[in-house]
């Protein structure tokens, strides 16, 4: 299992790299920034949704800083507290990103199943994420690609300003 997510991963990686100079990494985070309300999540929110620690996550968002992509925001009611925001750089690159993950998905995944098999798959995966799949696991693994695209892509885009990186 292990295998087949690190060459699907990699495939991935390769599309985005080579059409768009988008790490993989970077893809995930501005999609769940993109898919969050307002564009923006707590860090720690972050961190647990792109698998990584605390401290792997704010070397990352420092790239992403970096990059323009994404903006570091405080938390008005917890001073401590940090939101990484997505800018409207990043949301301009996670939409022209995301035909191209969306492809990869097909062309590195359900392409190489049947109908069958995609039922399977799309089983399997809602028992290992412990959310059942509803209707037919072709249909629901490829309607999920498309929401989490189309979700990212149609949020609002106030509210969220760049810093200038440093």
């Amino acid at each position: 299992m292990l295998r087949a997510q690190v060459r699907i991963s990699r495939r991935l990686q390769a599309d985005l790299l080579a059409e768009h100079d988008l790490p993989l990494a970077f893809y995930d985070v501005l999609t769940h920034l993109g898919e969050a309300p307002c564009g923006r999540l707590r860090m720690n929110d972050l961190a647990d949704r792109v698998l990584l620690s605390r401290s792997g996550l704010t070397r990352l968002v420092d790239r992403l800083e970096r990059e323009g992509l994404v903006a570091r925001q405080t938390c008005p009611s917890d001073a401590r507290g940090l939101y990484a925001a997505l800018t409207p750089t990043g949301r301009a690159r996670l939409e022209e990103a995301a035909p191209t993950y969306r492809r990869g998905v097909r062309d590195h995944v359900l392409s190489r199943l049947d109908d069958d098999d995609l039922r399977l798959f799309g089983h399997l995966l809602g028992k290992l994420a412990d959310e059942p799949v509803d209707g037919s696991a072709a249909e629901s693994v490829d309607e999920a690609v498309d929401e989490s695209v189309d979700a990212a892509a149609s949020f609002p885009r106030e509210g969220v300003s760049a810093r200038p990186a440093p």
